[in-house]
């Protein structure tokens, strides 16, 4: 019995509320090109969580969504490669230990995705650029 409280406490102590408690998330990927009519951005992405989630070619203002779901299992993540005129690049679009905290109180992770680079947001109003293509 004092094995398992201290296992209780020992886990409410190293786990964020969100990770603990099964916090969902709404993650976005969002195509922010101004002129790409032509061109579509194309994403895929996989997770330890989900697997193979698939492809998708994302036009002008077109988004791709999914909602995440944390688990007291540990520190997983989804990660995306994206490809538009002869580009390519990958990144976490999530990842618990990272984004349970800065994904704010509306647990919204979005990336819009633009011709110089990479642009996240926890409200989809105050974007900040994380990285460019290269």
């Amino acid at each position: 019995m004092l094995f398992v409280a201290c296992a209780i406490i020992f886990m409410s102590v190293y786990y964020t509320a969100g990770q603990f408690l099964g916090t969902e998330y709404e993650v976005r990927v969002i195509n922010g090109f101004s002129n790409n009519s032509s061109l579509p951005l194309v994403i895929w992405c996989v997770s330890q969580q989900d697997g193979d989630m698939g492809g998708r070619a994302l036009q002008e203002g077109d988004d791709y969504g999914w909602r995440v779901k944390t688990n007291i299992w540990g520190d997983f993540g989804y990660l995306c490669t994206l490809k538009w005129d002869g580009k390519r690049r990958s990144f976490e679009a999530f990842r618990v230990g990272r984004d349970s905290r800065r994904c704010g109180p509306l647990n919204k992770c979005s990336w819009l995705v633009k011709e110089d680079g990479f642009y996240f947001s926890s409200d989809e109003v105050n974007w900040k650029k994380h990285f460019s293509w290269c």
